[in-house]
């Protein structure tokens, strides 16, 4: 059992000169060593002590990816106090006031774009004392403090405390709380996940079992700092094999951040990359765009060399079995004339994706790994850490979730707790190091997940025989049909939106109804360029149904003889599909900060909608509603 400090130490010990830290200064990243990084994190820890933080006390982390991310929370952690991190998405006071509030923290370290959320929280904050400025200016009258300037105080402190750092990171303890992760709140209040300095550290030792990471490797990581995921396989995994780890270029506005990434790609060329499906869905959609962009050649060329590698590739584990190996010769002709131009765009060096946060298409496993950027599918929960599982270069499957991390223990259950033999589904259980501590302040939610030392993740799933877990989707999403089955709708939703370009987001509904509904968003540009290849105005009454009857298309490739016809049962397929003009959105509050759908406010918000499309009248898929959203999605 190992604390942060003595973990990262580990790592200064065996690394000095490597760089850690990659942020871009001007018109190029500049790199900080683990050397360095280590004394600015000490300065930044005796700066928190000599503003008064306690061992123990709580400190709000809100800010975009950058070494002052990292330092603050190592800094946090040296003092033996704890960071809760919290989401940029985060839009309203009260989501601020609520984490600050509930968790008590004393300080909050925060970008100049995100200061003002502090500032119109802060008078109902009693408890809050110091607002730390990463950048921007202070406004020192109220008690805000610029970043530099506490490792102004930290120098002095250390010179008039020697000892003070080293003293501290002695009485913190393995299983001292070193973080406060808020969920997003979807169905409830947002539960504060407690993780341990060991649960990091377990998880990220659990997750070297599964693969490694040389110690020339860089990432950029494109995933918000606070999310779980990014958390451990980003700053912790690379921070453990002495790896580089690249923050994303912060623009003025969200957009312009995102318009960064792939910049910044081509510039750190990195190694490994973390996604989620969302990412993963825009990554594809844009590289098909550059290819139709080239002409329709090279775009039907393309396509054709995607059906010849996923035939040879096939789910990865049994890649040239049987007469698959002719296919060899072809994968590399086109590997060399065509993929290996798309990997450059990723900056050459791209070994692989880890995909995490939600179920991964695995249209969109097989189209990466044609490609040669292979997205391995992992699967976790903040509450362990998050590393369950994952695919790896070494082991694969396709469609899965990979093989379970070693030293932790995993189990299916029934409703009632009882263990279920291979190839049964039931509920994900797991125990190990890895496992939070609890909820904070939260006894009740505690002990409902929490049981003898096991986590009742709530997502259903199931192990086959060669060891590779399959995970199908969350209890709470499941949805029920009239005659009682349960079914995911996860999987469903993810290959709609990552097999069609038109299909921009959709959200399957059954309540113990006789059949499944779909809500859908359009994707708007996709439409408008098929009908200006149909020669077809967007705003005509032909021009509308023509999109819609492309969509209906779509759907019927998962039906009947279609191209898909065989990826789900098809009594689980909608019946009747309702077109929305409005995306989902954190500002609508239809998404939240982790780019999920809340399925409860959508469900609540269309409830006369989804009403109609139980009639003979809301089946027809050009009917008046469908017509109308069209029409404004369209205009």
């Amino acid at each position: 059992m190992q604390t942060i400090p003595d973990f990262f130490e580990q790592s200064v010990l065996s690394f000095p000169d490597n760089i850690y830290m990659l942020e871009k200064s001007g018109s190029e990243y500049q790199g900080t060593s683990y050397r360095e990084t280590l004394k600015l994190v000490n300065q930044f820890a005796a700066g928190l002590f000599s503003l008064g933080l306690k061992k123990g006390d709580r400190v709000a982390l809100l800010s975009e990816g950058r070494n002052a991310w990292i330092i603050s929370e190592l800094g946090i952690l040296y003092c033996g106090a704890i960071n809760v991190p919290m989401s940029v998405k985060l839009a309203e006071p009260e989501e601020i006031r609520y984490r600050i509030s509930h968790s008590g923290s004393r300080f909050a370290i925060v970008s100049e774009k995100q200061a003002d959320k502090v500032r119109d929280a802060w008078k109902d904050l009693p408890a809050l004392e110091y607002l730390i400025l990463i950048d921007g200016k202070a406004d020192e009258s109220r008690k805000e403090i610029a970043f530099v300037k506490v490792l102004e105080l930290g120098t002095n402190f250390m010179a008039s405390n020697p000892g003070v750092i080293e003293n501290s990171t002695k009485s913190i303890h393995p299983n001292d709380p070193a973080n406060i992760c808020y969920t997003s709140g979807t169905t409830a209040a947002p539960k504060g996940i407690v993780l341990s300095h060991n649960n990091y550290v377990a998880n990220v030792l659990q997750s070297y079992t599964l693969m490694d990471i040389p110690p020339y490797w860089t990432t950029l990581a494109i995933l918000p700092w606070d999310h779980a995921f990014a958390h451990t396989a980003c700053i912790y995994c690379m921070m453990g094999k002495g790896a580089s780890l690249a923050s994303v270029q912060s623009g003025k506005t969200g957009q312009e951040t995102i318009r960064n990434i792939p910049v910044n790609i081509k510039e750190n060329k990195p190694h490994l990359l973390m996604s989620v499906p969302a990412l993963a869905t825009n990554f594809r959609k844009n590289i098909e765009k550059g290819i139709r962009e080239k002409g329709p050649v090279i775009n039907t060329l393309f396509h054709h060399a995607l059906r010849v590698a996923y035939k040879y590739n096939r789910t990865g584990f049994d890649k040239g079995k049987g007469l698959s190996f002719l296919y060899k010769p072809l994968v590399n002709l086109f590997d060399k004339i065509l993929f290996s131009k798309v990997r450059e765009g990723f900056g050459g060096r791209l070994e692989f994706f880890i995909g995490g946060g939600a179920l991964l298409d695995i249209e969109l496993q097989r189209f990466f790994y044609a490609i040669g950027m292979p997205m391995f599918q992992g699967y976790g929960l903040t509450e362990a850490s998050p590393v369950i599982s994952s695919n790896s270069k070494a082991k694969h499957k396709l469609g899965s979730s990979g093989v379970l991390v070693k030293n932790m223990e995993l189990k299916i259950c029934d409703d009632k707790g009882n263990a279920l033999p291979v190839g049964e589904k039931g509920e994900i259980v797991i125990k190990g190091e890895n496992v939070m501590l609890g909820y904070w302040e939260n006894p009740e939610a505690s002990a409902e997940s929490l049981r003898d030392g096991w986590l009742f993740t709530g997502d259903l799933g199931y192990m086959d025989s060669d060891g590779f877990l399959y995970v199908l989707g969350r209890f709470k999403s499941l949805l029920i049909a009239d005659d009682g089955e349960k079914y995911s709708p996860e999987g469903i939703e993810e290959a709609f939106i990552a097999q069609s370009e038109y299909i921009d987001q959709c959200m399957l509904y059954n309540n113990q109804s006789p059949y499944t509904i779909c809500l859908m968003v359009p994707n708007r540009e996709a439409l408008k360029r098929h009908l200006s290849h149909k020669h077809l105005s967007p705003t005509s009454p032909e021009g509308i149904r023509e999109a819609l009857h492309m969509l209906e298309k779509e759907l019927q490739h998962y039906k009947g003889h279609g191209h898909y016809n065989k990826m789900f049962p098809q009594r689980w397929l909608p019946a009747a599909v309702g077109i929305l003009s409005e995306s989902f959105t954190e500002e609508n509050h239809l998404m939240n900060s982790t780019m999920k759908m809340v399925r409860g406010k959508i469900t609540d918000r269309y409830q006369k909608r989804i009403q109609k499309l139980y009639t003979s009248e809301g089946k027809d898929f050009f009917n008046e509603e469908n017509l109308k959203a069209m029409g404004e999605l369209l205009g």
